[in-house]
């Protein structure tokens, strides 16, 4: 059994997540690919089924994910799962996710959601975030969404009907609304550079998921292209991109130490 999974994982604490669960499955081997400057969409008749993925930025999809659905082809019932990450509220996430993908025609079989340490910022220097995410339930609860995807693909593989199956969610996540995709933005707000500590390195330009970034030499923004996801910030390798509330602080770049170890292989 083959599949594909489309992802954005902003400091790769998705991608990470899902390389354990891949690893984990018997009997499935799949892709990966990225939701970021994507410009074509992989052939889906290859595949048996599809996943899509993504981390949670103000209680939704980012409006990358948006944007990147309206180009999947309608499909006919074929198989799909979801899956999202979250610093700290998951709010209707994976729910919306899975909308978006019963509306390209997927067939949902199976989602999960997980905790992981914080990546937003001013989360991050606020305190609203929990460096040692996930714990040991959540651990187990996604060692339990790994065993029944296991089933399914058995079932899958025998030839038996795999029913489609709404995607739980906590209730409180529930009461959360879907606020305006560029309510990043506004969040983040305009950003500067330190010309001092720039070394005009690129980084920030061929990262940045919305092409909102030239360099001019020094980096310049369009903020009409910009969905506040944070990434010149994080990754700048010399902490020279700041804001008018952040500088030098809260970075996140990649995966800390400890969410690496427990979700070794």
């Amino acid at each position: 059994m083959k599949g594909i999974i489309f992802y954005y994982s902003g400091s790769g604490n998705t991608k990470l997540a899902l390389e354990y669960i891949t690893k984990n499955l018997k009997n499935v081997t799949f892709d990966f690919s990225s939701m970021v400057r994507a410009e074509e969409i992989p052939d889906l008749k290859s595949y048996d089924i599809v996943g899509f993925a993504c981390f949670t930025d103000f209680w939704a999809p980012s409006q990358l994910v948006y944007d990147f659905m309206e180009k999947i082809p309608m499909q006919n019932k074929k198989l799909a799962f979801v899956f999202a990450t979250y610093g700290f509220i998951l709010g209707r996430n994976l729910k919306v996710l899975e909308k978006l993908a019963r509306s390209r025609g997927f067939n949902v079989v199976i989602g999960e959601y997980m905790k992981s340490p914080e990546s937003h910022v001013p989360s991050v220097v606020n305190g609203l975030t929990d460096e040692n995410a996930p714990n040991d339930k959540e651990i187990i609860k996604l060692n339990k969404f790994i065993s029944d995807f296991n089933e399914i693909v058995e079932s899958y593989s025998n030839r038996k009907e795999v029913k489609s199956r709404r995607i739980k969610n906590k209730f409180l996540f529930n009461l959360f609304p879907i606020v305006s995709r560029t309510k990043s933005r506004k969040d983040m707000g305009d950003k500067f550079v330190d010309e001092e500590l720039c070394t005009e390195c690129g980084t920030c330009e061929n990262g940045c998921p919305y092409y909102a970034i030239i360099l001019d030499p020094k980096p310049k923004f369009d903020m009409t292209k910009c969905y506040g996801c944070w990434f010149c910030y994080n990754h700048c390798p010399q902490k020279a991109i700041y804001t008018k509330k952040f500088r030098g602080v809260g970075h996140y770049p990649r995966p800390n130490a400890q969410f690496k170890e427990k979700l070794k292989v």
